[in-house]
């Protein structure tokens, strides 16, 4: 191997608790298989699981992943019980601070970060485990709350901090220490335990309950067919793990796909739209700016036109054609 050094950060952050997975070289983007691509074996036998489920601080299992390519690493957050948060700085000197933050002194994520604490009158928690980015960031590591379930923000949308300020909790990972990317080296800066996250800032970046449904709750008096709980599955999974980009797209393709369902009558409207709801909840407190309206707005739209167009049962369907469906792991 020619990178011992990535084994060996690897293992380090197995070592405190932190699980694991690999990146691809030189990248930022997870090297394991999507849901889509699912062999449906190993760790995948009962079914396709993601990075999050396999982040792992078992060494044997480090020792082969990092052995067999020189891959990056990186932490899943949630499953580490950790929170962080993450301070970038300007993509280019063009680049200014938008209204509410273009204020004197304020430049990048640093600088926001210590406003903010300022306004809430605490003193800025740098005295924690820090990593310095590829770019000049930086990663402030917590340890998460008990209790309490943080997920990802980005910026000032939901929950968030501010102008170039993230936080990654469940849902989120962050590129580990020993890792490189194109645009530089991610090295530790300050090498101790991580602190605790402070009570105020947990407050602040709690996720703000999503308004309930107006809709009557469900009640299933009988189990949905087995082929319907695979599609409802599916297509949360999707959207649950939608990158930021294609947040909306997703959604509403999630959205259409069980509307189908719906026109089918193989599926109460109610279910599906709560589903839907619970899937993309990290849409609203993740790192872009979707609103719980907009979200809403997609599936409520999705589903219109998904149940114009219904889905044929299982038995209506010609038998090569039913055959070649269940035959793709995961199709819905």
């Amino acid at each position: 191997m020619n990178d011992n050094h990535l084994l060996a950060a690897a293992l380090a952050a197995a070592a405190r608790g932190r699980r694991v997975f690999p990146l691809r070289p030189g990248s930022k983007l997870p090297a394991l298989h999507g849901l889509r691509t699912c062999p449906g074996t190993d760790a995948c036998a009962d079914g396709h699981q993601g990075w999050e489920q396999r982040a792992t601080t078992d060494p044997d299992i480090i020792h082969r992943c990092w052995s067999a390519r020189t891959f990056n690493i990186s932490l899943a957050t949630g499953p580490s019980g950790l929170v962080v948060v993450d301070l970038d700085t300007r993509k280019s000197p063009s680049e200014v601070p938008p209204d509410g933050w273009n204020r004197e002194g304020v430049v990048d994520g640093h600088d926001v970060f210590t406003a903010v604490c300022e306004q809430a009158g605490q003193p800025v928690p740098w005295e924690t485990y820090a990593v310095s980015t590829a770019r000049g960031g930086s990663h402030l590591y917590f340890t998460a709350p008990p209790g309490t379930q943080l997920r990802n923000t980005g910026g000032e949308a939901g929950t968030g901090l501010g102008w170039k300020v993230d936080t990654r909790a469940h849902g989120g990972y962050v590129v580990a220490a020993g890792s490189t990317t194109s645009d530089g080296p991610y090295t530790v800066t300050e090498n101790t335990d991580p602190a605790e996250l402070p009570g105020w800032l947990a407050k602040r970046l709690a996720p703000r309950p999503m308004v309930a449904t107006t809709a009557a709750p469900v009640r299933v008096s009988a189990r949905l067919p087995n082929y319907v709980d695979a599609a409802i599955t599916g297509e949360c999974e999707r959207v649950a793990k939608a990158q930021p980009t294609n947040h909306t797209s997703v959604l509403f393709t999630a959205s259409i796909a069980l509307g189908q369902l719906l026109g089918a009558r193989m599926l109460p409207a109610t279910t599906a739209e709560l589903a839907l709801y619970e899937a993309a909840a990290q849409m609203v407190s993740g790192p872009c700016r979707c609103t719980e309206r907009e979200v809403r707005r997609t599936i409520t739209n999705g589903l219109r036109i998904g149940s114009n167009r219904p889905r044929a049962t299982p038995a209506e369907q010609p038998a090569p054609v039913q055959a070649g469906l269940f035959e793709q792991r995961g199709a819905a």
